[in-house]
């Protein structure tokens, strides 16, 4: 009788944990000493290790296989309201939360304070971007409190609390409704003034983020026009369904009513869209630097998987065309990575303003639109491996599609760009005086900056070529000056170049391959 043979597992990679996420990518700590962070370098150290953990990764794939559950009365008919997650869920916040993610720049505003946050928020995002978004709230909440100081003294130290099980109070965020999505001034919900200085709040909103919150930032249509408030979490609050989404599945979105909520006004009466642009520019960021973070990691299990994987007698990795992918990914990554930690020292700097304004709704735009089809490149790495729910990548790939609709998408994020041009006279020369800092540099960079100064007066019909041309001219501009040759001729060559490709892996014959892979995963 023959026995079955013997079922050995062969040529497959090792899973990806139990590293440390900051030492494997040089170009991160490079960028958080030269953008002045490097004062908290052991800080970042340890988040690195701490997200590359296998016990980290273990609790991101339970809470996102144990999505959150919707229970709105109690088993005597009492109104409820409360979602439930799985206790890893709870683990991740706790994770973000203690180690001072959405806290470093208001509790500790040292310069570079804002570059060491965008480097742990970047990690963060490369293992699970669910409780990014809350821990993202959070840190764009205090520039908007601190425009109502009696609400900043009451609210601020708890927002920044790094105490997740004590007196850590989470806010959120309630802006769009059905009828007007991204047309915020369609709002119908109302404000009605309560005689005390306080507001009750009546009305929807389609798109709730992180449900269960002490108090929500929203709009509101009060006696004097669309005004913004602090709305609490209190009786009158009614969730009426979670949102099934395509990715962040680990945290509890929902479509919501308010009956009544109390609530205190932020800013002038009237002015509620300019009012919350304060907290608008600062999760634009870090959309930037989630996206980054996400395609990071996607990049790094492609790597990984290729280095261990063979085929046709060598490993992927040594394949020529599989090297091209490869370090063409790399590239992507370094730049948006390098571009996020040089806003966020901009963040830092009043005189940068102007700068941070427009190459912010610039990079918000284009990182975000690289990123998907990068994402689905380096799940191909992983031939079939990749399509399953157990290699990561396809919650990655879910995760990092939700960059570029969040705070504005494609096209409210490129005619943002042209509002800024025309109401912020200081905005385009800024940005383009920070590009030029790299003239000289790379023929295809001088190229591309003469014509990016000879277009007059976009129109809203060519808003996203110019942003576009903007976005590439400013990575390209940062990767000059501060990356390696090998790294920064082969964005110009592939971006800008004449005969550049139009997918990934379309690198020149003579891109210097091996130095972007060596520098791009250190593992």
């Amino acid at each position: 009788m023959l026995s079955a043979p013997p079922h050995d597992v062969v040529n497959q990679a090792p899973p990806l944990v139990d590293f440390n996420a900051f030492e494997a990518y040089p170009a991160l700590a490079e960028a958080l000493h030269r953008e002045g962070g490097a004062w908290a370098e052991t800080r970042v150290h340890e988040l690195g290790a701490r997200v590359g953990s296998a016990e980290a990764v273990e609790h991101s794939r339970r809470a996102l296989r144990n999505i959150p559950r919707l229970i709105t009365h109690d088993r005597h008919g009492n109104r409820v309201d409360r979602v439930e997650s799985d206790p890893s869920w709870h683990w991740l916040m706790r994770l973000g939360v203690g180690s001072g993610v959405h806290s470093l720049p208001w509790r500790d505003p040292q310069p570079g304070a804002q570059v060491a946050h965008t480097a742990m928020f970047l990690l963060l995002n490369g293992l699970d971007t669910a409780p990014c978004c809350p821990i993202g709230v959070n840190y764009a909440a205090v520039p908007m409190l601190r425009q109502a100081p009696a609400l900043a003294a009451e609210w601020e130290q708890r927002v920044t609390s790094t105490d997740y099980d004590g007196d850590y109070a989470q806010g959120g965020m309630a802006m769009t409704e059905k009828q007007g999505g991204s047309d915020l001034r369609a709002n119908t919900t109302r404000a009605e003034p309560n005689g005390d200085g306080t507001y009750s709040i009546v009305g929807h909103k389609w798109f709730c983020t992180i449900v269960m919150c002490d108090f929500f930032l929203t709009l509101a249509q009060a006696p004097g026009g669309l005004s913004c408030f602090l709305m609490l979490r209190d009786e009158n609050f009614r969730i009426q369904r979670l949102k099934d989404k395509l990715g962040g599945r680990a945290l509890a979105s929902s479509e919501v009513e308010f009956h009544g909520c109390r609530a205190w006004m932020i800013g002038e009466e009237g002015r509620g869209v300019p009012t919350i642009a304060a907290q608008v520019n600062y999760t634009r960021l870090g959309t930037v630097t989630g996206t980054a973070g996400i395609l990071r990691r996607a990049v790094g299990e492609a790597i990984h998987h290729a280095r261990h994987r063979h085929a046709f007698g060598r490993a992927l990795a040594d394949q020529p065309l599989m090297r091209n992918v490869l370090a063409d990914l790399a590239v992507e990554s370094e730049a948006m990575t390098t571009v996020a930690m040089r806003l966020a020292r901009a963040y830092e700097d009043p005189a940068q303003a102007a700068f941070r304004r427009l190459a912010t709704a610039v990079q918000k735009y284009w990182v975000t639109k690289r990123a998907a089809p990068a994402a689905v490149e380096a799940l191909e790495c992983l031939g079939g491996n990749g399509y399953v729910e157990e290699s990561m990548m396809p919650q990655l790939y879910r995760d990092i599609g939700l960059m570029s609709v969040w705070e504005g998408a494609g096209n409210v994020a490129a005619l943002d760009v042209l509002r800024v041009i025309a109401k912020e006279p200081d905005a385009l020369p800024a940005l383009l005086a920070e590009c030029d800092l790299a003239l000289g540099g790379n023929t295809h960079f001088d190229a591309h900056m003469r014509r990016v100064r000879n277009e007059r007066g976009p129109s809203p019909f060519v808003a996203r070529r110019v942003v576009e041309d903007l976005g590439v001219a400013l990575q390209a501009s940062l990767l000059i000056q501060h990356a390696p040759p090998a790294v920064a001729d082969a964005y110009c060559a592939s971006r800008l170049g004449r005969d550049a490709g139009l997918a990934y892996g379309t690198l020149p014959p003579a891109t210097d391959t091996e130095g972007i892979l060596q520098r791009a995963w250190r593992q």
